[in-house]
């Protein structure tokens, strides 16, 4: 089993920045693809970006790209979202989810989830 718990969302004004961390534990997940994904009010959950394990390969969604980065610590078993130039549109229940079969952008084949971290953006 592979425990994911979230942490450092909060409410923050348009244009500012935060990072989310997601802190693993259960088993070594050097080979697992970490990815982040976003479930706003009123819509699906949103692929955001994903990577192996250290940063080998990492997807991106296109709405994120220049403003999200992922990044590793496999020494702390961390792996963090760096959100910069925050818009209202980005509000939303963001998730950590690990599995170890391959890199994707589909939630449905993720195995393990964490249970969230809010995120809310003031205009």
């Amino acid at each position: 089993q592979v425990q994911l718990v979230e942490s450092g969302g909060g409410l923050v004004q348009a244009g500012g920045s935060l990072r989310l961390s997601c802190a693993a534990s259960g088993r070594t997940l050097s080979s697992y693809a970490m990815g982040w994904f976003r479930h706003a009010p009123g819509n699906e959950r949103e692929f955001v970006v994903a990577m192996w394990w250290g940063g080998s390969s990492t997807i991106y969604a296109d709405s994120v790209k220049g403003r999200f980065t992922i990044s590793s610590d496999i020494a702390k078993n961390m792996v963090y979202l760096q959100i910069n130039n925050l818009e209202p549109e980005d509000t939303a229940v963001y998730y950590c989810a690990a599995d170890p079969r391959r890199l994707s952008r589909a939630p449905g084949f993720y195995d393990y989830w964490g249970q969230g971290t809010q995120v809310t953006v003031s205009s």
